[in-house]
């Protein structure tokens, strides 16, 4: 079997798609994009491509290998999103070939469903108890929300007690048997992360994520670990199993890294390894589309210290796209008391709507993230 031919295509509402195309007509798909950038990622998928064309597809880790370490420049959000994009391909192909889920090639199923949560309260969150419980009737058992809209360097205790009070409000309407998870987004500056933390112990958080930066020093982090009994987790812009060691150093308890950025399903499972030895679990970032959702679900039912799942289904982002458009059966996506069951087909376990792809991408889009300002003009983090 040989790759014959890769195509990308644009979806809204801020997807990429690849389709990998084999001389024995299985194809493969995956979906490399970093939000915001999908078109230069774009670039670098059809740059790539000429290291697997003509090539087994099969090969999985060489072909890993080969996409990472093939350029002296290697790395970084771009090009570790366009990897995954293949990585998730290939793995998806293989796994038709032999016409079991990827995760059975992973090792096999550790567990017969995969938690899942939803996302509440959008990008400056409000009207949190309505949202809150309009997912407790849906049957989820745990949210995330974001902590705040913009915010300054050090924000009056206003702003800091008004962030408390909507998370009190999201545990009022989970009560104390359902989870909430917090996104601080790295909004928050690290004097005033160890602050907030601090005050959100009241509400249990299963975790507050992306306290602070990613690029700002370990050490900062471990200080923010420590000021306070909350888990923290980060990693949706960490790309490699290199990146996510100091940040364990660190004394993070969940790690996060996104499947169509950080490497695919291959490297997935080594930072999901990697935690484990720190005794920290997995939960994949994921707001984006169904081929990355799928992957990320295939490595959740085989690794053990899988914590509970990202989906997109009904976020803030998405305009009326959903990502079950694009799926001829969105059985996957159908959750149960809050849990996804174990995918059976094969590969991914979906069935991408070519056609609906395709003429998806006769419109494209040019989604960009936002650009916020503080009240003095300065600029303030998304």
């Amino acid at each position: 079997m040989k790759i014959t031919g890769i195509e990308t295509f644009l979806v809204q509402p801020r997807w990429l798609f690849l389709k990998v195309s084999t001389d024995e007509g299985i194809c493969g798909w995956g979906e490399p994009v970093v939000e915001g950038r999908a078109d230069t990622v774009r670039a670098a998928v059809h740059e790539l491509a000429e290291l697997v064309v003509g090539r087994d597809p099969l090969r999985i880790e060489d072909h890993w290998q080969v996409l990472r370490r093939g350029g002296f420049y290697r790395g970084g959000p771009v090009l570790s999103s366009a990897l995954a994009g293949f990585d998730h391909a290939l793995w998806d192909i293989a796994g038709k070939v032999r016409g079991v889920p990827v995760h059975e090639l992973l090792g096999g199923p550790v567990r017969d469903r995969v938690r899942v949560y939803s996302w509440v309260g959008g990008d400056r969150p409000s009207g949190i108890f309505d949202a809150v419980s309009a997912q407790v009737e849906a049957g989820f058992t745990a949210v995330k929300m974001n902590v705040a809209g913009p915010l300054g360097p050090i924000v009056s205790p206003a702003e800091a007690n008004a962030a408390l009070d909507r998370a009190r409000q999201a545990r009022e309407a989970l009560g104390p048997d359902r989870d909430l998870a917090i996104d601080f987004h790295g909004r928050v500056s690290p004097a005033m992360a160890r602050r907030l933390v601090k005050m959100l112990e009241e509400v249990q958080p299963m975790f507050v994520e992306e306290p602070i930066l990613p690029e700002l020093p370990a050490e900062v982090l471990s200080s923010v670990v420590e000021a306070s009994t909350v888990p923290i987790a980060t990693g949706e812009r960490l790309f490699s199993r290199w990146e996510f060691k100091p940040v364990l150093d660190a004394g993070i308890a969940v790690v996060q890294p996104d499947p169509s950025h950080a490497g695919g399903i291959s490297e997935l499972r080594r930072i999901a390894s990697l935690a484990e030895i720190y005794g920290a679990s997995l939960a994949p970032h994921c707001p984006l589309g169904p081929i990355s959702l799928a992957a990320a679900m295939q490595v959740a039912f085989a690794t053990p210290n899988f914590l509970i799942q990202e989906q997109s289904l009904g976020m803030h982002y998405h305009d009326g796209h959903e990502p079950v458009a694009y799926l001829a059966d969105s059985a996957l996506f159908r959750f149960t008391d809050g849990y996804a069951a174990r995918p059976e087909g094969p590969g991914l376990g979906i069935e991408v709507d070519e056609e609906a792809v395709r003429r998806a991408d006769e419109t494209g889009h040019r989604w960009r993230s936002p650009v916020w300002r503080l009240d003095d003009g300065g600029l303030a983090e998304w």
